[in-house]
């Protein structure tokens, strides 16, 4: 029983599929070419975001039983090809929900009371306690559009504040939490003061922040994305800054990264990225909200049992 690890992963995955007889192999370092020939026979591969699962790279693995991703998102698999050829699709958002609930909090704690700006002047020798006068997220309301694993871990960060936690999701019904409050979008964009997307990235959800979804609020928010940076428009999150729909941003993704997610496409976005990091109401982390020390290791454990699972 042959896996091959496309990308590198906390090694407990390895260790344990090793213990129940699997053969692990380490192709993290090779090229394309290689890994065409390595899957040739495997029936597994573990991956994060290097290669794109296609049908391009699928027909080289003739008996591939299973695809383990490490993270959450599912949008560089061809999950219709594996559908049609009985391809099981793994991936571990029970990993690192936990650390993505955390880094929301974080940062929006951080847009209400300056802390980015206070602490660069600070460093200049600026001492501007008026200029760096903070909010309260007590008497808040906090929405959230899509109600998952991420989600739900947001929402259980935000039960130590005294804030109202509204979620939308489209394909969760009778949502039963006691903390949170199930509406319609529209409801959604009429009361909350902070927007914050956990959702995937597909065709219904690419710029779904947009002119038209700042248009659809009813006052100022703060907007917090740590799904995809193709969810968000970056221009168009700069032009409501300017025009004061929203009053401070923390992004974890952005719209100009590649799809490995390591870094930015060649070419992109210069002008738009420069007015992005010159504001001084946006927050950038570089895709790490679930990307901790502890997430490392649980997201190959989560995928570790299913794995396991699916094969005895």
């Amino acid at each position: 029983m042959k896996v091959v690890f496309l990308d590198t992963v906390h090694p407990i995955l390895e260790e344990r599929l090793t213990r129940e007889g699997f053969q692990c192999i380490d192709a993290t370092k090779s090229n394309l070419d290689t890994c065409y020939a390595l899957v040739s026979d495997a029936i597994g591969i573990v991956i994060r975001s290097r290669f794109p699962m296609h049908e391009s790279f699928l027909n080289h693995a003739p008996n591939l039983q299973f695809i383990a991703r490490s993270g959450a998102g599912m949008e560089n698999i061809d999950e219709s090809y594996c559908q049609e050829h009985n391809i099981q699709l793994f991936n571990a958002p029970e990993g690192n929900r936990n650390a993505v609930g955390e880094h929301a909090l974080g940062m929006l704690l951080a847009l209400l009371n300056n802390f980015i700006q206070g602490d660069a002047q600070v460093r200049k020798g600026i001492w501007d306690r008026e200029g760096n006068r903070g909010e309260e997220l007590d008497g808040k309301t906090v929405g959230i559009i899509g109600y998952g694993n991420n989600g739900r871990a947001f929402a259980k960060k935000l039960r130590g504040f005294d804030c109202k936690v509204l979620v939308y999701d489209k394909y969760v019904e009778h949502i039963s939490d006691d903390f949170v409050e199930q509406v319609s979008l529209e409801q959604l964009y009429q009361q909350a003061n902070v927007i914050s997307f956990h959702i995937p990235q597909n065709s219904e959800t690419c710029y779904w922040v947009n002119d038209a979804f700042f248009e659809n609020l009813s006052h100022p928010i703060y907007l917090l994305n740590l799904s995809r940076g193709k969810i968000v428009d970056t221009q168009s999150v700069l032009k409501a800054i300017e025009n004061g729909k929203v009053k401070g941003a923390g992004l974890d993704v952005l719209e100009f990264e590649k799809a490995s997610f390591e870094n930015f496409s060649d070419g992109e976005r210069l002008a738009v990225f420069q007015n992005l990091i010159a504001s001084k109401k946006v927050i950038l982390t570089p895709h790490v909200g679930g990307w901790t020390t502890e997430s490392y290791y649980k997201l190959s454990a989560v995928l570790a049992d299913k794995i396991l699972d699916f094969c005895h």
